[in-house]
C-alpha cells in the first residue's frame, strides 16, 4: 500500500483533521491513498462520515499504541 500523501493532524480537534483531509484529497490523483494521523477521538466518526458523504473509500482505520488514530483514505473521484 503506497501512501501518496500524509496529513499530520495530531493535536488538532474537530473539525481541523477533516478539513486537512479534505484539502489533501484534492491534491492527489484519483485512486491515490491519503494517510491521516490524528489524536482527536472524534476523528473516528468524522472520517467514517466523510467517506460516506464524499464517496472516498476508507481503506484502513486503526488506533496505534501511542494513542494516535491512523486512517487511510482512497480518492474516488
Amino acid at each position: 500500500m503506497e501512501i501518496a500523501k500524509t496529513v499530520d493532524a495530531k493535536g488538532l480537534n474537530c473539525p481541523m483533521p477533516i478539513l486537512k483531509l479534505k484539502k489533501a484529497i484534492k491534491e492527489v490523483n484519483v485512486g491515490d491513498l491519503v494517510e491521516l494521523l490524528a489524536t482527536d477521538p472524534g476523528s473516528e466518526n468524522d472520517v467514517k462520515a466523510f467517506s460516506r458523504t464524499t464517496g472516498h473509500e476508507l481503506v484502513q482505520s486503526e488506533k496505534l499504541p501511542n494513542g494516535v488514530f491512523r486512517y487511510v483514505v482512497k480518492r474516488a473521484k
